[in-house]
């Protein structure tokens, strides 16, 4: 990690970027978003946003996926996502703890004793519905785009998690989607497009290869 880089100061283009961008997930409402992060683990958004307004259509709210008899009915829906069969699992008991839209819990402990949902997922829910954050997403992206900044230099999400909370205050905690979205456009894992890059005035991987 580069220790000389105050990144308070040097984050803040990233966040002016992209403030208040949605998640490239297509959701319409909290109960969608929560569906819908726990089936794009391990999977790509396009492919969640393209399989799961079939699945939305048949269970439009919480209270109708907590009326499924057996996971495996919404296979048929599911089918085509990774893991599939483990996420319906996931999403039936989910429902079936949570019942309503309006009791989805919106707190890091609550939302993380559901299963299937993590530290970065419960992340994303909450700054997709505008709670206060609790943590910072670290998502495959920002595993990429922190080392190469020089801000962060964990091996898992839970390690450069941790980095980034220590070194930037709460405010500046929307850095790490501002990261991913740095990583899906611009922070590419091959030909990174650097020279147009807002962080490489304080880029070590730029200043490195230039």
């Amino acid at each position: 990690m580069s220790a000389k880089t105050n990144w308070s100061v040097a984050i803040r283009p990233l966040l002016k970027k992209y403030k208040g961008k949605q998640h490239p997930l297509e959701y319409k409402n909290l109960y969608q978003l929560v569906v819908m992060v726990v089936l794009a683990a391990q999977a790509t958004d396009n492919v969640i946003n393209a399989k799961a307004p079939g699945l939305f259509n048949v269970y439009p709210d919480m209270s109708a996926l907590a009326k499924v008899k057996s996971s495996r009915d919404l296979f048929p829906y599911l089918q085509g996502i990774r893991n599939f069969a483990h996420k319906a699992d996931w999403l039936t008991k989910i429902a079936a703890t949570v019942k309503a839209d309006s009791h989805i819990p919106m707190t890091m402990d609550q939302l993380t004793a559901l299963p299937g949902i993590g530290r970065k997922s419960a992340n994303v829910i909450l700054r997709e519905a505008g709670r206060p954050p609790e943590g910072i997403i670290v998502d495959l992206h920002v595993m990429r785009v922190a080392p190469r900044l020089g801000i962060a230099d964990g091996k898992d999400p839970k390690e450069v998690e941790e980095q980034l909370m220590e070194i930037l205050p709460k405010k500046e905690w929307d850095a790490g989607m501002a990261m991913s979205f740095l990583g899906r456009e611009t922070c590419r894992p091959t030909r990174p497009d650097c020279p147009h890059c807002v962080m490489n005035p304080v880029c070590a991987f730029y200043r490195e290869n230039n």
